[in-house]
C-alpha cells in the first residue's frame, strides 16, 4: 500500500500567520518523505484566505529543495487559468529540477467563486472543456513542435523549454463526474478524487 499527503498551506482563521503555516507545512512534507510517503501534493487556490496555494509549481519547487526522494504533485493545475505553453513549461522545469519527481494533476478547478475572480464568465461546470483541450496541448509540447488551433487557445508551432526529465510524465486527472472519469481513462491517466464526497463505487470501472 502506498501513502500521500495532499497539502493546501490550509489555514484554519484568517488569523493565523502565514510564516506559522508555512514552516509547519514544510515540517508536514519532511516527516512525509521520512515515513515513506510516496507522493506529496500542491494545490492551486486564489483568493481564499482558507488556502495560500496561487501556484503550485512555486511550492513544489520550493519543497523539492528540502527533500530527496518524495514524488511531488500538482493537485490540481486549473486549466482555464493558463496557457498551454506556460503550463508546459512551468510543470516540465519543476521535474528538470527535482531530477524527475513530478506527478501532473490537471482539473477543470473547484469553486465559482474563483472562476468569477480568474476567469469571469466561466461556469465551473463548463471548464471541463478546457481541460479536455488542454491535456493533449501539454503532451504535444513535452514532446517537440507542436502548433495548436483549438476552441480555446491558438499558437504556432511552438515546444516546451525545458523538457522534462521523464520520457513519461504521470497524469492524474481530477474527476468528479462520470464524463471526466471516462476521459481519463481514453487518455490513460490516474484519476484524484475525493472519496468522502462520492462513494467508491461511482469511480469503480
Amino acid at each position: 500500500m502506498k501513502f500521500q499527503l495532499a497539502i493546501n498551506l490550509e489555514r484554519m482563521n484568517d488569523c493565523a500567520d502565514m510564516r506559522a503555516v508555512r514552516d509547519h507545512t514544510l515540517e508536514m512534507v519532511q516527516m512525509a518523505e521520512q515515513g515513506g510517503f510516496d507522493i506529496v501534493w500542491a494545490a492551486e487556490h486564489h483568493a481564499l484566505e482558507m488556502t495560500i496555494a496561487p501556484n503550485p509549481f512555486q511550492i513544489l519547487t520550493w519543497w523539492a529543495e528540502h527533500t530527496d526522494t518524495i514524488r511531488l504533485g500538482t493537485a490540481v493545475a486549473t486549466a482555464a487559468y493558463w496557457h498551454p505553453i506556460g503550463l508546459a513549461g512551468e510543470a516540465a522545469f519543476l521535474d528538470l529540477i527535482s531530477d524527475g519527481r513530478l506527478e501532473f494533476g490537471i482539473g477543470s478547478g473547484a469553486y465559482q467563486r474563483e472562476f468569477d475572480r480568474m476567469q469571469p464568465g466561466l461556469k465551473q461546470s463548463d471548464a471541463w472543456q478546457h481541460m479536455q483541450e488542454m491535456l493533449p496541448a501539454i503532451r504535444a509540447l513535452w514532446q517537440g513542435d507542436y502548433a495548436h488551433d483549438g476552441q480555446f487557445w491558438k499558437f504556432p508551432a511552438s515546444t516546451s523549454c525545458p523538457k522534462p526529465l521523464q520520457n513519461e510524465v504521470p497524469v492524474w486527472v481530477a474527476a468528479r463526474s462520470p464524463i471526466t472519469y471516462d476521459y481519463a481513462m481514453r487518455e490513460k491517466c490516474h484519476v484524484l478524487s475525493w472519496p468522502l464526497t462520492r462513494p467508491f463505487s461511482e469511480a469503480e470501472l
